[in-house]
């Protein structure tokens, strides 16, 4: 999934998204008094937002661990080849979270969630058995120490 620059969003879109990532279960009118909008106004720029992808639907956040998943990792993967094929067919696997293609001596960094050290090893010879996929390194979480979703309403640098 290629993605396009940064929207340029303003002032209200950002203060809307942060208002989301401090609490996505509050509701629109609380948020249009916030920055200045009609509950409607509020509803119809969180679509637009939506539509664009610029953000995702409030979804629920979860502990895998808590949730019967004992494993996490990070898996760097080296590619033979174009690397689209071999991120598209990551993003099928219901186990992989989260895909990014990536520049320097990996090309494709996948995470994934397992409910063992056992099914994390079937998951990987997987992954190895993808066609174009040259070599990978697992990197086995063992403690996460920081998790944040709301750095996205920072402004950005400005171009130099």
């Amino acid at each position: 999934m290629a993605r396009s620059p940064r929207s340029q969003l303003d002032d209200v879109s950002l203060a809307i998204i942060e208002q989301l990532q401090q609490d996505g279960r509050r509701s629109y009118a609380a948020i249009g008094k916030v920055v200045g909008l009609s509950e409607a106004a509020v509803r119809q720029r969180v679509q637009r937002l939506v539509e664009s992808g610029v953000m995702q639907i409030v979804a629920a956040v979860t502990d895998p661990l808590q949730l019967g998943f004992a494993r996490a990792a990070m898996l760097g993967i080296r590619v033979a080849g174009p690397t689209e094929p071999v991120a598209d067919a990551l993003c099928e696997l219901d186990e992989v979270i989260y895909v990014v293609v990536t520049a320097g001596s990996i090309d494709i960094v996948a995470e994934v969630v397992a409910k063992s050290d056992a099914d994390l090893l079937t998951i990987s010879d997987r992954i190895r058995r993808i066609p174009g996929v040259q070599a990978t390194e697992t990197f086995v979480y063992l403690e996460t120490r920081k998790e944040s979703y709301n750095w996205g309403v920072r402004p950005p640098e400005p171009s130099r």
